[in-house]
């Protein structure tokens, strides 16, 4: 009989051992999973968000640049070139040459 009772007490060891053991590793990898689980689901909501988010507004144009100051005065020459050729040709008099020359340089 003693040999039969360290027997079972042996078994009933090695059964409590095993049963402990696997209960921890059982509840190591439940951690594991449910974590992997937590962070799949956020990439997933994260996704679905920016899918369903409304597209951004597009840029404005820019606007369109100003004249540059060069065409301004290469426009202001050429008013001034023709108002000379009309002076020169006895279209205009001095008085209207100089009141139309005022006003081209004035704008």
């Amino acid at each position: 009989m003693p040999g039969l009772l360290r027997g079972i007490v042996r078994t009933a060891a090695v059964a409590g051992t095993a049963t402990a053991v696997h209960g921890r590793v059982q509840r190591r990898q439940d951690a594991k999973f449910a974590q992997r689980d937590a962070d799949t689901a956020a990439t997933r909501n994260q996704a679905y968000e920016e899918q369903m988010a409304p597209p951004p507004a597009p840029a404005p144009a820019p606007a369109a640049p100003a004249a540059p100051a060069a065409s301004a005065t290469e426009d202001r020459l050429a008013q001034l070139k023709s108002l000379g050729e009309l002076k020169q040709s006895g279209v205009l008099t001095d008085a209207e040459f100089e009141a139309q020359k005022a006003k081209i340089l004035a704008g």
